[in-house]
């Protein structure tokens, strides 16, 4: 088994509005260190498939065909054997 950890980020071109929102937030609150803000997505998928190879073409194909919108996100992705 493989445990896929994805991390889906608008494309640097796309504005995000939220992450505006939320670094907004953040100074009024008092902090002034963060410069810059994204929010993203996060998947943690367990994959019972038998080699790394078929999880990465399996996850490929879970972001391709749904996770991801690739007009306007990217993603990449970790697999570890669990």
């Amino acid at each position: 088994m493989y445990k896929a950890k994805i991390d889906v980020t608008l494309k640097k071109a796309v504005l995000d509005p939220q992450g505006k929102t939320v670094l907004s937030s953040l100074k009024s609150m008092g902090f002034s260190a963060p410069t810059n803000m994204r929010v993203g997505k996060f998947f943690d998928v367990t994959l019972d498939v038998p080699s790394k190879e078929k999880a990465e073409e399996a996850v490929h194909a879970m972001c391709d065909k749904l996770l991801v919108n690739p007009v306007i996100e990217d993603y990449h992705f970790i697999i570890e054997e669990v």
